[in-house]
């Protein structure tokens, strides 16, 4: 029988630095929270299968209306899928995202009682879910640290801290996942999340990072960021306000 993947044991001195960039995240954003709106686990799977490719911002704009018209997973389940693609085409690529947001529903229903599953193996069995959708609705909805969420931004960050090696390309997220968990406990893992993702869409940004105003800055070998990068304070995106 096939054992399991194990990652290596990290070393020391990167679980020590590690853990400090988390500790300086925590006091620079304090209380910090993921910037989609949702007030049940339903919304918020909802929310992040239409954040694919597109801003929370934009994902907030769409599910005010289209939260008020689905209510529960049987309104999504029964949905006219053209009416749902009309509904959510603002968030692009509206015809996989409505297909796949009324399939999770019509899952949810035969499978779940019509309510969202709270595991990792359940989760991952609807329709446009994969690794990153479970660890946001696990880790916000469900309060469970089910793993690590690796989006674009935590690949760009985690890669430019030296908490993983993992090429840009091709994307692995799930190997840059198996990196991270075991640098921090697991009691750690959803903040850790909510943050660095945070970190890279206002700070650590893909173009133009803010290093000379980063609270991590002492911390971070820079690793592929040039000084010709950086931005000046007068120029950095503001900080969202700590909720």
């Amino acid at each position: 029988m096939k054992k399991p993947f194990k990652p290596p044991k990290p070393k020391p001195e990167l679980v020590r630095r590690a853990r400090a960039i988390l500790q300086r995240l925590k006091r620079s954003r304090p209380g910090a929270k993921i910037e989609l709106n949702f007030s049940n686990p339903l919304e918020l799977l909802v929310a992040t299968i239409l954040s694919a490719q597109c801003t929370d911002v934009r994902v907030n704009e769409v599910t005010q209306a289209v939260f008020r018209k689905y209510r529960n997973a049987a309104d999504y389940a029964a949905a006219d899928l053209a009416s749902l693609e009309r509904e959510i085409r603002p968030t692009g690529f509206y015809r996989n995202k409505a297909k796949s947001i009324r399939a999770a529903c019509q899952r949810i229903i035969s499978d779940f009682g019509g309510e969202v599953p709270s595991t990792m193996e359940d989760l991952l069995t609807l329709a446009g879910v994969a690794r990153k959708t479970a660890n946001v609705v696990l880790g916000n909805a469900f309060g469970i640290a089910g793993g690590i969420v690796v989006d674009t931004h935590i690949e760009r960050v985690s890669r430019r801290l030296g908490l993983t090696k993992v090429k840009p390309k091709p994307p692995r997220p799930g190997k840059i996942e198996q990196d991270l968990m075991p640098i921090y406990p697991q009691k750690d893992w959803v903040e850790f999340s909510t943050q660095l993702v945070l970190h890279g869409r206002y700070i650590c940004t893909a173009r133009d990072p803010a290093c000379p105003t980063c609270p991590i800055e002492k911390l971070c070998p820079k690793i592929g960021v040039t000084p010709s990068m950086y931005r000046k304070q007068s120029t950095a995106k503001p900080r969202p306000p700590a909720s």
